[in-house]
């Protein structure tokens, strides 16, 4: 590190540096993967983790809400969970570490650990932009993951679901995943820790979509109480292809879910449907930055945060239209239920539009329960808890109802469920 910055550290970037400088001995790469390492750690020092002056981290004061950074790299043992779906194929990364044996039929399935070896994985690392602390963090600390390739045609029976699951300390994943063309299947990128002390979770997925593919991509998010989460998804959605997109936040003390998508491909049409499961003194974040570069391009994006206790939450979408981008389709909506005084959510949608000929809107409401429903409910003989939990997980679960797979469906819905349960 010899870049000189004037900025005052906080604890949490001071450990990130000693950190990294007590890792880089241990950490996979090449002279190329190293190089691009050090240099983004460098950035990472020099200007600090973004604050409220930054706009895209205007609600998320990462640089003083960031307090957590273990030293070690998570050494507890832990094991693969059950499928989400039973009988679905199942890969893990544990405690950060990918399984050389891993295999799904038809499927190419690599380490990470390997690109960043022989050196294919450093134009890959490179950040966002300026403001892209999860990419840098990440980039500089990342040791494993898992390289899938769908060949062009691939059809799954059952969703394929990769598991980063932890017992604490530092944990740091990469997931590239390519669907070549006509490809149809479901992916589930399920986030869980299992007993054991606190951790700081960095999770960047790269995810390009081929022609005529229809994808169903769920992140399932069950991080630990004090657990600090930061998640990326980068998509690329090719010409004609379909994505479904479901993100569901049901862990973490503090939490930022980025996801950049690019809608490239011409008759390309994109589903994002998001449930906020908040409680406690949490932060949760979910930022999109959503982009239609080319004509005759869709997209819909619904949000439900539910937030109790002294809970905050966050969502900011950007919708781009490019100047070329004619009879672009989208729709945005976020709608909240605040369970308590003390709760908090805030919401910033935006629309940068530079084509004429398109639908574009969006829409946010904020409210508690309606009192007419629930009147309704306890004149029939419901408690008023129970009556209020049916109410919540009435608004929650139609999100999850959209999806076509009845088993994924109900597993998904026993997740909410159990989340509202123990919290409401």
């Amino acid at each position: 590190m010899n870049i000189q910055t004037t900025n005052r550290l906080t604890a949490a970037e001071t450990a990130l540096i000693e950190a990294y400088n007590d890792q880089m001995g241990d950490l996979p790469g090449d002279g190329e993967v190293f190089a691009v390492r050090d240099r983004l750690l460098d950035e990472l020092k020099t200007a600090g983790l973004p604050t409220r002056r930054v706009e895209a981290w205007h609600y998320t004061d990462f640089k003083n809400l960031l307090r957590l950074v273990p030293s070690d790299i998570g050494k507890g043992l832990v094991e693969a969970l059950s499928a989400t779906v039973e009988g679905s194929p199942v890969i893990a990364v544990l405690q950060g570490k990918a399984s050389d044996k891993a295999s799904v039929k038809n499927l190419t399935v690599a380490r990470y650990a390997d690109s960043l070896i022989n050196g294919t994985a450093a134009v890959g690392l490179e950040a966002l932009g300026k403001d892209d602390a999860i990419g840098r963090i990440n980039a500089s600390f990342v040791r494993d993951g898992y390289v899938i390739d769908f060949p062009d045609g691939t059809e799954l029976d059952a969703p394929l679901e990769v598991q980063f699951i932890h017992a604490g300390g530092q944990i740091h994943s990469r997931l590239p995943v390519t669907f070549g063309a006509d490809v149809k299947a479901t992916f589930i990128e399920r986030h869980q820790a299992v007993e054991g002390a606190a951790a700081l979770v960095s999770s960047v997925s790269e995810v390009k979509i081929g022609k005529g593919s229809e994808i169903t991509w769920i992140i399932l998010q069950e991080q630990g109480s004090e657990d600090t989460h930061l998640g990326q998804l980068r998509i690329d959605l090719g010409e004609d292809a379909k994505l479904k997109l479901f993100v569901i936040n049901a862990g973490g003390k503090l939490v930022r879910q980025e996801l950049y998508i690019k809608v490239a491909g011409e008759g390309a049409d994109l589903t994002l449907r998001g449930i906020n499961l908040l409680g406690g003194d949490t932060h949760t974040d979910v930022t999109m930055v959503l982009g239609h570069d080319v004509p005759n391009t869709g997209s819909t994006e619904v949000i439900r945060n539910v937030v109790f206790d002294r809970a905050r939450g966050v969502f900011q979408g950007m919708i781009r239209v490019a100047p070329d981008a004619q009879k672009t389709d989208a729709k945005m909506a976020c709608n909240t239920l605040l369970m308590s005084d003390d709760a908090e959510f805030s919401v910033k949608p935006e629309l940068e539009i530079f084509a004429d000929d398109v639908q574009c809107g969006h829409g946010a409401t904020v409210a508690d329960i309606d009192g007419n429903h629930l009147y309704y409910l306890m004149a029939r003989g419901i408690p008023e808890k129970k009556a209020r939990a049916m109410l919540v997980n009435a608004f929650v679960a139609e999100i999850v109802e959209e999806l076509e797979d009845e088993a994924l469906v109900e597993a998904l819905e026993g997740v909410i469920s159990a989340w509202l349960e123990k919290h409401a």
